[in-house]
């Protein structure tokens, strides 16, 4: 089980940075990070997000790569109903090449009707065309209908599903699900079964809603601001285009412990504190990767820097 971080790039206004020094800043983080012993550098897909949520993950997963050695180069996730399975396998075997066998590639089926639509895509069989494109890419390579091939045979390739529909098609494909859950880890064990492969070979991953921080009440008053950001883009994009509508949150909202619909979106921990709280949620289950947000929309560079330092050299030994 080792423990990375997730760059999602999002700059959004009210914290704007010139976006190629941003991009720039994001590619020392990266470095910083593999430097101080990361186990994995993840990132993820999104378009039409006014903040630039990144949208072309394996490019800059691809730069990452050549600027570090050992962490793992993951993705969570890439969209693949989104795109030409060709494409994807060509990228990914890439940035496997670049990276020198270091990719993780997370896919999934995202949530947004205005991703769909950008791409012509049909988002009332997104979980099918998921299913689909996923076959296809491991095709692809398996037959070297593809050149340059990856360097690993193949490179593992995780589910990123939230639900037992996408756990069972995880499964069916033989691959890893992106979601630490004990109860979809049954939808998943039945998936494998369904689809001929061993259950034994069942693995888990997920990103985890936490930061760290040495002192959290503080950092909780300077982040909140930030996730306030964050939750909002996510849950307008969920009703984008679908005539339906979300009221926007506060941050005192997101404190509020009797709003059940806002618990988990992210907690600041000490590492002791997440480290127990992490013991609870993977007990029994195969955990290869955890993943924590290295930014949360623009939030404090001393705050990103503490949370880096703390994920990749203090937790660690707590898990152990």
């Amino acid at each position: 089980m080792d423990v990375g971080l997730l760059f999602d790039l999002r700059n959004p206004a009210q914290w704007h940075r010139p976006w190629a020094d941003h991009y720039a800043r994001t590619l020392e983080l990266c470095e910083e990070a593999d430097q101080r012993g990361a186990g994995g550098l993840w990132f993820t897909e999104h378009h039409l997000f006014e903040d630039g949520y990144l949208p072309q993950p394996l490019t800059f997963a691809a730069a990452v790569a050549a600027r570090t050695r050992r962490a793992r180069i993951g993705t969570s996730v890439v969209l693949p109903a989104l795109h030409n399975p060709v494409d994807l396998a060509e990228q990914a075997a890439l940035v496997d090449l670049v990276s020198g066998g270091r990719l993780e590639l997370g896919l999934g089926a995202g949530y947004r009707l205005p991703e769909y639509q950008l791409f012509g895509a049909d988002f009332q069989r997104r979980f099918a065309g998921t299913e689909r494109n996923i076959r296809e890419i491991l095709r692809l390579w398996e037959e070297k209908a593809v050149t340059p091939l990856p360097i690993q045979d193949p490179p593992p390739v995780w589910g990123g599903f939230y639900g037992p529909r996408g756990a069972r098609i995880a499964g069916r494909l033989g691959i890893g699900l992106l979601h630490i859950s004990h109860a979809m880890f049954g939808h998943y064990r039945e998936g494998l079964a369904e689809g001929g492969h061993d259950p034994r070979s069942a693995r888990v991953s997920d990103l985890l809603p936490i930061i760290l921080a040495e002192d959290p009440e503080a950092a909780w008053h300077r982040v909140a601001p930030h996730l306030a950001h964050q939750v909002n883009s996510y849950r307008q994009g969920s009703v984008e285009g679908t005539g339906r509508s979300t009221p926007l949150l506060t941050a005192e909202d997101l404190r509020d412990p009797n709003a059940q619909d806002t618990r988990g979106l992210l907690d600041i921990l000490t590492p002791e504190d997440a480290a127990v709280r992490i013991r609870e949620l993977t007990k029994d289950l195969p955990v290869r990767h955890l993943i924590f947000w290295a930014s949360i929309a623009g939030m404090p560079d001393d705050l990103v820097t503490e949370n880096i330092r703390l994920v990749t050299e203090k937790l660690p030994p707590l898990l152990r």
